[in-house]
């Protein structure tokens, strides 16, 4: 039965380095906004169709093999000039039969965001139009970073899903989830 599922994975699960630069990152932003410090997640997509799971998230390049990883866009990290080399280097996937490591972090059960099948062949048109900015800056001049958050509620917001009624894990947030709804409204 199609589908598209929306999972909340702890920012930094399985990567320590990532989990405690998000956490100063938090800890800083949180200050700044006089407001108390949350828990960060990413989010991630897993479309069921008739041909079987289709993953869909943001991760680093590993290699370059991303054909084999359903790779549809690619931009850089930090600074666009960083980006000529693989490390400073993001991803976006539509991955037949892929794998997101960290699922197994994911909090709570699975968020479904549609039974339509008409919406989950939409999201996943909708991703060879992706942006690709600088991934951590704001260069689309959407009030936050661009990030895989973004990736994921851009696509909703494209495919006709509803991103605007999902709602974060308790006492969490995402960052970059609103740049993607601010970026997918512009014509």
């Amino acid at each position: 039965m199609p589908a598209l599922d929306l999972y909340w994975i702890p920012l930094g699960a399985g990567t320590h380095v990532v989990r405690w630069s998000g956490r100063l990152f938090e800890w800083i932003v949180a200050g700044w906004q006089h407001r108390p410090r949350a828990d960060l997640y990413h989010a991630a997509l897993i479309a069921r169709t008739a041909e079987g799971e289709v993953v869909i998230e943001q991760a680093p390049v590993p290699d370059r093999e991303g054909a084999s990883r359903g790779v549809v866009a690619s931009g850089p990290v930090g600074l666009r000039a960083l980006g000529r080399w693989r490390l400073f280097r993001y991803e976006v996937r539509r991955w037949p039969g892929g794998v997101i490591p960290d699922l197994g972090a994911a909090v709570g059960a699975p968020v479904r965001v549609t039974d339509d099948p008409v919406v989950v062949a939409r999201v996943l048109e909708a991703l060879a139009r992706i942006p690709t900015p600088v991934w951590g800056r704001d260069e689309l001049r959407a009030g936050e970073m661009w990030n895989s958050n973004s990736v994921v509620a851009w696509t909703l917001v494209r495919g006709g899903a509803d991103a605007e009624g999902i709602a974060f894990p308790p006492r969490g947030r995402a960052p970059g989830w609103h740049a993607g709804l601010t970026v997918a409204r512009r014509p």
